[in-house]
């Protein structure tokens, strides 16, 4: 191991959830992985303190108003300071970066991505919204780079290593669930939940966005999406079992009914680990994983009427062209304004089934008709919660 040649990683959302707990696998692989690029959405501070530590070629704020405190900050490192859109591309297509970990949020790691698939850059990829939003482009982009993308997601990471070489062989994929904050909660008490206590996930560490997401399985139905693309299977072939215990991060059911199954405790640090090491296998100081002491394992099928967001996930996998992005981002601005304490929690779907009740779908949607698509829809959110009479 000790003679393995140094991997330079370009890290985009370095500040985020999935960002620090990669950075803890960098720093616990001892010296297998160099740092080379860092990005961050508008956390200035936070991305300074890490190039000061681990001194990249480049860093990129994405809101290019940040930019003058950033170079402020790095003044007299060294280090290469960028803003906006192009940042993040230079940061996504780095020479010295043989993989990209895409670790952000949002449809605005779409073009990135595409730019280090098209640069040729080995990809890691944990941004849901690139595939949710645009899986066609970026599976042709892989594919004409001759990539396979590295899924980071616990669940695509627990497919990828279950399925191995058997892939003309699989049958149906089998997406665990932990059902999120609220899995207990009586329906009827669901309008009254807050943001806090949406954000108390039962089981892993993750940012507000996804931990929300979780609480309305959402994430589940992005993650249907996700998978879609990632293993070139049909939506009615994907299915979601919650598993309380996320000890089973996912399985996949072969034409012959064996089911294998991917398990570890839910630390997120193990998938990220082995996208960045894949194919290889390095010793960690964490994880380990004891059954006796689990005790048992569950599953049980969600309720659509208690997640009516996987109910719409499932009907935008299926409709395709630009609808999945038009959910996608009225999720995205549902989440924000529920976590403003602008609207309720069960007001998150129903947003969101309003604005794809009024989206028109292209098919094959063009990269500039899925951002067409992402803008219209937060748009037509902004509009339908503006005619609610809760909101002033």
């Amino acid at each position: 191991m000790s003679g393995a040649a140094v991997r330079g990683i370009s890290l985009l959302g370095a500040t985020g959830s999935i960002g620090t707990q990669a950075l803890e696998v960098v720093e616990a692989a001892g010296g297998r992985f160099q740092v080379v690029g860092l990005t961050a959405q508008r956390n200035v501070r936070a991305l300074a303190a890490l190039a000061r530590r681990y001194r990249p070629l480049l860093v990129a704020i994405a809101d290019p108003a940040r930019l003058p405190e950033l170079r402020s900050e790095l003044a007299g490192t060294g280090v290469r300071v960028l803003a906006g859109p192009e940042g993040m591309v230079a940061a996504a297509t780095l020479a010295e970066a043989e993989l990209v970990l895409a670790a952000g949020s949002g449809v605005a790691g779409l073009v990135p991505v595409l730019e280090a698939l098209r640069a040729g850059k080995q990809l890691a990829l944990a941004n849901k919204e690139p595939l949710v939003a645009a899986g066609h482009l970026v599976m042709a982009q892989a594919r004409q780079a001759g990539i396979t993308i590295r899924p980071v997601d616990s669940e695509h990471s627990a497919i990828f290593q279950a399925l191995g070489d058997q892939r003309p062989y699989l049958a149906r994929i089998l997406l665990t669930a932990s059902g999120g904050a609220f899995r207990d909660t009586p329906p009827d008490e669901l309008a009254r939940v807050t943001p806090a206590q949406a954000l108390a996930h039962p089981t892993w560490r993750m940012g507000p966005k996804v931990t929300v997401d979780s609480a309305t399985l959402m994430n589940k139905g992005l993650e249907v999406i996700e998978a879609r693309w990632l293993f070139d299977l049909e939506v009615d072939r994907i299915e979601v079992v919650l598993h309380r215990e996320s000890i089973v991060h996912s399985l996949v059911e072969m034409v012959d009914g064996s089911v294998l199954a991917q398990l570890s405790s839910p630390d997120m640090r193990l998938p990220i680990q082995y996208a960045l090491s894949y194919p290889e296998r390095l010793a960690v100081p964490w994880g380990g994983l004891d059954l006796a002491q689990v005790g048992s394992l569950t599953f049980e099928k969600p309720d659509f009427a208690r997640y009516p967001c996987l109910e719409l996930a499932y009907q935008a996998a299926r409709g395709g062209g630009t609808l999945p992005a038009a959910m996608n981002a009225a999720d995205e601005v549902a989440v924000d304004l529920f976590l403003a304490g602008k609207i309720g929690f069960t007001d998150i779907p129903r947003l969101v089934a309003r604005v794809m009740e009024r989206h028109r779908p292209a098919p094959a949607p063009s990269l500039e008709q899925v951002l067409a698509a992402d803008a219209e829809s937060r748009q037509v959110a902004a509009e339908e919660v503006g005619r609610w009479p809760r909101c002033s």
